[in-house]
């Protein structure tokens, strides 16, 4: 019989199981989830400003209420944008983690001078 498939062999091993996060990932990925959730909120409360706006069909009062929307949509958008600004600006200044553009450094104990024993 001929074969015309040849036989291959991988020269890696494979793990079994599934490592957990460390703590630095997870509150990297809670700190980077705030700021996204944040900014998904500040950008829905301008549309809805802006629907407000477009419904309101020429009343003052609805339109100073849409308008008062859009204004404190765009300044929660300008709030989000400097702190993420200055915590960046601090990560690098500092080079501490936080959790935006570096990673957390979580303190650990190190004992030294033991015996594997």
């Amino acid at each position: 019989m001929i074969n015309f498939i040849p036989k291959v062999y991988a020269q890696v091993t494979i793990k079994p199981g599934i490592t957990p996060p460390s703590l630095s990932d997870v509150l990297g990925f809670v700190i980077k989830g705030f700021f996204i959730l944040a900014g998904l909120a500040a950008i829905l409360y301008l549309l809805l400003g802006a629907f407000e706006w477009i419904t309101s069909g020429g009343s003052k009062e609805n339109v100073e209420k849409a308008r008062n929307k859009i204004q404190a949509a765009v300044l929660g958008l300008i709030i989000i944008f400097v702190v993420l600004s200055l915590v960046v600006l601090v990560e690098n200044i500092f080079n501490v983690g936080l959790g935006v553009s570096k990673e957390i450094r979580v303190p650990t104990l190190v004992i030294t001078g033991v015996s594997g024993q």
